[in-house]
């Protein structure tokens, strides 16, 4: 069984030895080198030259849960795409998502500005049953997000193609998107980016958050249109926000992200790939593939996930 490697990323070596540990019956290769039959391919944004060689390979496993970056390559579309499921990746998602509803719902922020100007100035409660959290994609990290805030007494809607059902939600679908957000106290945006998502949070839609929302954005930098976010901040429609994710990676000095006040920025570090677990997916799927039964992950390249 020939497995081909590529990350542009340098833990690359990280990445091998373990693959080479979970799958010892595979001969593991590195990109430029390559097999003259590649049975599986294990990918983190690959050149073009590689996908024109993986031809009419068993499987191309991406090294993530989003795969926008390769709805454009020139895949045949007789090799499954997979992505990963989880792998760790939604406790961590989770955990983010937690710590700025709390920041927001408990004003850490205005107690921090109390600091620096050394005022003693506790703050009114604010009611929880008041506070909606609102989660706009319901896949496996927003489960994972909403499932905790409902433990912590939150009032939550979930927002996604389909009807969802995790008790203690309200779900809305894709023709309800305007009311959602009208509940929205916290919006976390945790969709994945395609074709229909790209922009979504524009000024219109934002300007459908009550007044003093707060914007959440730990998926991709694409969904949300920078400078329409800016703008209903300035104009005080929305309260802030924590970014995690950008168009342009890493986020440009000269962006006006970096130096707003009511802003926070993290370098796309929400929820990251953890290796162990990763690998013991891909090699799961290798195996069950291997086995003639049907694997988790694969892509629907028409919805983009």
């Amino acid at each position: 069984m020939n497995v081909l490697f590529y990350t542009p990323a340098d833990n690359s070596a990280r990445w091998i030895e373990a693959l080479r540990r979970a799958l010892p019956e595979a001969k593991v290769t590195v990109w430029p080198d390559a097999p003259a039959v590649i049975d599986y391919a294990v990918v983190w944004k690959p050149p073009a030259e590689l996908i024109a060689r993986v031809g009419e390979a068993r499987a191309l496993f991406n090294l993530g849960a989003g795969v926008d970056t390769l709805m454009e390559v020139p895949l045949s579309a007789k090799v499954p795409l997979v992505r990963l499921v989880d792998a760790g990746m939604a406790e961590q998602m989770a955990e983010y998502a937690i710590y700025a509803v709390l920041r927001c719902y408990r004003e850490f922020a205005a107690y921090e500005a109390s600091q620096r100007k050394a005022r003693w100035e506790p703050r009114a409660r604010i009611d929880k049953a008041e506070f909606n959290v609102g989660i706009l994609g319901l896949g496996a990290l927003g489960f994972a997000a909403a499932e905790v805030l409902v433990r912590l007494g939150f009032p939550v809607t979930g927002w996604s193609r389909t009807i969802k059902t995790l008790a203690g939600v309200r779900s809305f679908t894709a023709d309800e998107l305007p009311a959602f957000l009208a509940t929205c106290r916290v919006l976390v945006c945790l969709l994945p980016l395609t074709d229909d998502t790209r922009g979504l949070l524009d000024r219109k839609r934002l300007s459908r958050l009550p007044r003093g929302a707060y914007v959440v954005n730990a998926a991709r930098g694409g969904l949300l249109v920078d400078a329409d976010l800016i703008a209903l901040i300035d104009e005080e429609h929305i309260s802030g926000a924590m970014l995690d994710v950008f168009s342009d990676e890493p986020l440009p000095q000269a962006h006006p992200f970096w130096h707003h006040p009511r802003i926070m920025v993290t370098p796309h570090v929400s929820a990251i790939t953890q290796i162990e677990a990763s690998v013991a997916q891909i090699a799961g799927n290798i195996r069950r593939l291997e086995a003639g039964l049907p694997i988790r992950g694969v892509v629907d390249r028409q919805r983009g996930y």
